[in-house]
């Protein structure tokens, strides 16, 4: 045999060991990390004690900072329920999949199956996959979790105040437009109107036994709570513990429910195996007044673009890889889990393309940077309401339902908002976190290197204020069929 076909020859089968090696190292169950995500739905920036709330309401949350790292700037993608969780069970803008807002019982779509789910990216590594929550991307058979790579199901197909009003709401008004709200386990309805009051212990006790159940082989566990969105509900066994309202029993209970999964994967020895996530859909919907969170010193809450309904709390831990008390000054957002996990898992990304990067780096290298270019804020039909660039934040014009000035409500019944017209307003986050001094008209330069930054994300996710479409946006799913 020829010199030079030997040589040929050796390289393809060094090639293919390498590759072979590779898989196999991919495909022990030993090696790849279980993966949990934690998601409170409608929790502030201010809630924790770890974020300037009350160390007594959270300890095992702020344990988990003080074991891991804590974000300082992490975003959700869109302040609201269905666009958020889009983006982080698939690392795209919500606009990019077409789910903007939040998807209604009325409603006949849901999250196109042409898109790959974080559960289904780690089922090319043959995964155990459950959800045990809040669901929200499609109520309709078609579109429940089990359609999208997660083989256990416990939980709403939506919000839960998306239904008739309770009972015991005096002064809430009726929701006549919605059926009675549903428990799904699978696929099938086991309880309508249930008890909002088990939901949390319900779904920790599930997450428990997936835990013991699964410890042999990697797994993904996401555990969306239903809480503390409104009506917030909590069981005996925290009612009226905190001493600070039904609120904060009900965040103490989320941390209850914190703790439990922790104690599992330690019973279980798993946790140097873990990569646990916590974090919020967006930011806390104040107009409730008192059912309602803190955004600390953000300004405004969900439903706007101001921080305090985009900046929500993450929290990560993995012992062993991230080094306990971290703390992460460059933003993030809820896009870079998706391809952040991946890159841990060795898995293969979809074809089609996706918006977030790999923020390992920011976990585990102090001096690394954020890996956007920019970020970009949509909310309401595919309006591009605001963007940030470094430490500089532009709003675009646009009206927004404000709680400034507005008549905040008690005990359950929504106060009286206020609509407000946003004009351009630019913000230095570095020295004005709350957004209070508008330096458009004495920066304009800054002002015109992020206008020209949007206009070419305009060109692919499109505005709805400039009345442009987007080429680059992909179509959500609908189906002709009944409700489960």
């Amino acid at each position: 045999m020829p010199n030079c076909v030997r040589r040929a020859c050796a390289a393809v089968l060094g090639l293919l060991f390498v590759n072979l090696t590779v898989s196999s190292w991919a495909a022990e169950p030993e090696s790849l990390p279980n993966i949990v995500i934690i998601y409170a739905d409608d929790l502030g920036y201010g809630d924790l004690g770890c974020y300037g709330g009350q160390p007594s309401v959270t300890p095992h949350l702020d344990q988990l900072a003080k074991q891991g790292a804590r974000f300082t700037d992490f975003y959700a993608a869109q302040p609201v329920c269905s666009a958020s969780r889009a983006a982080l069970l698939t690392g795209c803008y919500p606009n990019r999949l077409s789910i903007v807002g939040a998807l209604s019982p009325r409603q006949n779509y849901g999250l196109s199956h042409r898109e790959m789910t974080l559960a289904q990216l780690l089922k090319q590594q043959n995964y155990a996959t459950a959800i045990y929550g809040k669901w929200h991307l499609g109520h309709h058979v078609n579109f429940l979790p089990t359609t999208f790579g997660f083989d256990d199901y416990l939980g709403l197909p939506y919000s839960n105040d998306m239904s008739p009003a309770p009972e015991d709401s005096p002064g809430v008004p009726p929701k006549t437009q919605f059926p009675p709200l549903p428990l799904i386990d699978g696929t099938k309805v086991v309880a309508t109107t249930p008890d909002q009051s088990q939901l949390t212990t319900q779904y920790t006790e599930r997450a428990v036994k997936f835990i013991a159940e699964h410890r042999e082989r990697p797994f993904l566990l996401y555990v969306p709570h239903s809480m503390p969105h409104v009506p917030i509900r909590v069981s005996d066994k925290f009612r009226n513990k905190t001493g600070q309202g039904l609120y904060a029993d009900v965040i103490a209970e989320i941390d209850w429910s914190v703790g439990q999964i922790l104690a599992a994967l330690d019973q279980h020895q798993l946790a140097e195996r873990t990569l646990v996530i916590f974090s919020s859909d967006n930011g806390p919907w104040k107009i409730y007044g008192n059912h309602g969170g803190s955004a600390g010193p953000l300004r405004e809450s969900k439903g706007t673009v101001y921080e305090g309904g985009i900046r929500v709390p993450c929290l990560a831990r993995w012992p062993g890889r991230i080094a306990a008390g971290t703390v992460i000054h460059e933003p993030a957002i809820m896009i870079d889990w998706f391809p952040t996990i991946a890159g841990l898992t060795g898995t293969k990304l979809p074809e089609q393309p996706i918006d977030g990067h790999d923020i390992w780096p920011l976990l585990t290298q102090p001096a690394a940077k954020n890996p956007h270019d920019a970020f970009f804020f949509y909310y309401r039909d595919g309006e591009l309401q605001a963007m940030r660039l470094g430490s500089w934040k532009l709003l675009f014009p646009h009206d927004v339902g404000s709680v400034e000035g507005a008549e905040l409500g008690r005990d359950g019944a929504p106060g009286k908002g206020v609509r407000r017209k946003i004009g351009l307003e630019l913000y230095d986050l570095s020295n004005d976190l709350g957004e209070q001094h508008n330096l458009a008209e004495s920066r304009p330069e800054i002002v015109a290197t992020l206008q020209s930054r949007a206009d070419q994300m305009r060109e692919d996710l499109g505005d709805r204020l400039q009345g442009k479409t987007g080429k680059g946006v992909r179509t959500h799913e609908e189906f002709p069929a009944a409700s489960p």
